[in-house]
């Protein structure tokens, strides 16, 4: 005579059901949250590698806001190099004309006077600010990049540390120039810098001194060198512009990867989550009525 257990039946019956519904309630949220890791513990492997690439992805954030403000700093340092050009050819015209004999002191004194305003507009460009309002130009100094003295000339007050951003994975880059990068040089041997050039030429014009004509023609070769460092400072910007671009294009391409990675470990396979799901509620709803019957059925039923 078979013993029929009826607590172990009943205990049977309802821990199957109660596994079918905790693995039906889990496909229910896998499916509505699209992630099919809902604790580390379902996957430890797993778990500890979104971690790290949702860490690479925070980087690759910062990097992001980096080469943003990079770029957008480049552009505005090569927007003031272009204007100082302008500047120094405008300059250059001048001191031409100045150098010429056929003027006279009162008409260079009124050329010596528009070098005098070209030279504080230098001034003024030199000491613009970057994109979060820092100076552009002064390294990672707080203050103007160029002090203006009682006299009029101006001398370097920033550092000359670049502000370095990271940009990418190992790829740094320089925001901006300081100011001696470009404003000095070097003419026949001596170290010159273009602003004091220009300020000096300007005072000798507006003196009106007898060797006006000749300090405009002197300081020509100077103001050709001043126009050629400015030029080497435009291909530097371009360099540094062209290694961000590199840096985002590279994040670029990692972000689709770390992409594609999070989508394989922990992105729910909807097609296969939904129709395991439907055969689960169908395994679930047979087995509570298979249930319900039994347990409905009495000991006459069983002897039968």
């Amino acid at each position: 005579m078979t013993s029929i257990g009826t607590d172990g039946f009943y205990n049977r019956s309802i821990g199957s059901l109660s596994s079918l519904r905790a693995r039906a309630e889990k496909l229910q949220t896998q499916i509505a949250t699209e992630q099919k890791l809902q604790r580390g513990s379902d996957d430890a492997v797993a778990a500890r590698q979104l971690r790290q690439l949702d860490h690479q992805d925070t980087l690759a954030a910062v990097h992001k806001t980096n080469a943003a403000i990079a770029n957008s700093d480049m552009a505005l340092a090569d927007q003031a190099l272009t204007e100082l050009g302008n500047l120094v050819i405008r300059v250059q015209e001048l001191a031409t004309q100045s150098a010429n004999g056929t003027l006279n002191d009162a008409q260079r004194k009124i050329n010596g006077e528009e070098i005098a305003q070209i030279h504080k507009s230098m001034v003024a460009i030199l000491n613009g600010k970057d994109s979060t309002g820092q100076p552009l130009f002064a390294g990672t100094a707080n203050g103007p990049a160029y002090a203006v003295a009682a006299d009029g000339t101006a001398s370097y007050a920033g550092n000359t540390t670049p502000g370095e951003l990271d940009v990418g994975e190992g790829i740094t880059v320089a925001r901006s120039l300081t100011g001696p990068e470009f404003l000095n040089f070097s003419v026949d041997g001596t170290d010159t810098d273009l602003l004091t050039v220009v300020h000096n030429l300007a005072t000798s014009l507006q003196s009106g001194a007898a060797t006006g004509a000749s300090d405009a023609s002197a300081a020509l070769k100077s103001l050709t060198a001043g126009l050629g460092a400015i030029g080497t400072g435009h291909a530097i910007i371009g360099a540094r512009q062209a290694r961000v671009e590199l840096a985002t294009s590279l994040a670029t391409e990692r972000g689709e990867v770390r992409a594609a990675d999070q989508t394989r470990l922990g992105a729910t396979d909807l097609p296969t989550a939904i129709a395991e799901l439907q055969e689960m509620m169908t395994v679930l709803e047979a087995s509570q009525a298979s249930f319900t019957k039994l347990s409905s059925l009495s000991l006459f039923d069983y002897l039968r």
